[in-house]
């Protein structure tokens, strides 16, 4: 088995033991990231101490999501819940404002996070996060959306990475194989967006972290969007005075 699997384990395990919770959250998707991190939540805390919140927009999200999310959470021994976010989406806008395009798509992501801590404040839990090493490095989630959790259990693994463990667990092939995609927009995928594969991206990746630089095009483009989103991966910056 791979030496990780046991390390993300126990490290979450003991995260929990100094934080004094027991309980664990998770936003439940359908998707590999969401479906390792409930599995590393029941192999750390026991099935009986983590939930998992199914929040589709209506509309947005896909049926096989849900379908898929719903089975891997019973397949789990899990609780879990399908909580539709359209109502509180829509109420934003009633603000005096046009809705741009990113503000509705972001909204999306921090109305599940305050759900998720709703429940989480509720329950007296934490919430774990979906985010892995290629979407933290990137900045590629939304600030105070999918970025605000208590714990990264997948944060130290590339996307590719993501899926050896995945497959290692016995994460079902429908999950694993699914086209990688927040589900923001209609026909959004992450690679599409971004503008390659995310086996390109991890290769670049890898190459910054041994100290390489940007050369090509695609890593000249990657290298911006670190730089870019540096803001993400901070606290708040406290302006000197």
């Amino acid at each position: 088995m791979d030496p990780r699997i046991d390390k993300i384990t126990n490290g979450l395990k003991e995260f929990f033991e100094q934080a004094g919770f027991d309980k664990a959250v998770v936003g439940l998707s359908g998707g590999v990231d969401s479906a390792l991190v409930a599995k590393f939540g029941v192999l750390a805390l026991g099935k009986e101490n983590v939930t998992a919140l199914l929040m589709p927009n209506d509309g947005m999200s896909s049926e096989h999501s849900i379908s898929d999310a719903k089975a891997w959470a019973e397949e789990l021994g899990i609780e879990y819940r399908v909580i539709s976010i359209g109502d509180y989406v829509e109420r934003y806008k009633k603000l005096p404002w046009d809705e741009s395009e990113e503000a509705h798509m972001n909204i999306q992501a921090r109305v599940r996070m305050t759900i998720l801590y709703h429940y989480a404040n509720t329950h007296k839990a934490l919430v774990l996060g979906t985010g892995n090493k290629t979407e933290e490095t990137l900045g590629y989630f939304t600030k105070y959306g999918d970025g605000g959790v208590d714990a990264l259990p997948i944060g130290n693994l590339y996307k590719t990475e993501v899926w050896q463990i995945a497959k290692e667990l016995g994460l079902p092939e429908a999950i694993i194989k699914k086209t990688p995609s927040a589900e923001l927009r209609a026909g959004h995928t992450d690679e599409e967006e971004i503008g390659m594969s995310y086996v390109e991206m991890d290769d670049i990746l890898r190459k910054f972290e041994a100290g390489g630089e940007a050369e090509t095009d695609k890593e000249k483009k990657l290298q911006k969007r670190i730089e870019a989103n540096k803001h993400k991966r901070k606290s708040p910056v406290v302006i000197a005075c």
